[in-house]
């Protein structure tokens, strides 16, 4: 378990695999998780990625200034098709295709992508439309 901001940093500073591991499947409590947040902006991607970090931290996430953490955020498997109704609205490109990709994302939310501007979006869901 990562047990303070702090250590998540240091931990993703290691040269040691074992400890960039850790970053990736450790939990930890919803206040580190908030705390890494809030002290170290830069690892909000490093949070992104971590297996275990729960929905309530991705919901803050799904807002971040930085497309690459929402990009992350959108990559994750347990999100809920609430959430990816949001993330459908997106202004990356790159985030509505994880969007338009991703195995829980509803009808609704598909259909609402289906006049994406993006032309490759729009096949995608045409794709997964017509099965």
């Amino acid at each position: 378990m990562i047990d303070s901001a702090d250590e998540f940093v240091r931990l993703r500073g290691s040269s040691d695999p074992r400890d960039y591991r850790r970053v990736a499947v450790d939990e930890a409590s919803d206040q580190v998780w908030l705390e890494i947040i809030t002290r170290y902006p830069e690892e909000r991607v490093g949070v992104a990625k971590n297996k275990t970090v729960p929905i309530s931290v991705l919901e803050i996430l799904i807002s971040d200034p930085d497309a690459r953490v929402r990009f992350m955020v959108a990559m994750k498997r347990k999100f809920s098709s609430q959430l990816l109704e949001r993330l459908a609205q997106d202004v990356d490109e790159s985030i509505r295709m994880k969007v338009a990709q991703h195995k829980n994302t509803s009808r609704a939310t598909l259909e609402s992508l289906r006049f994406d501007p993006w032309q490759d979006v729009r096949a995608v869901v045409e794709g997964r439309l017509d099965n």
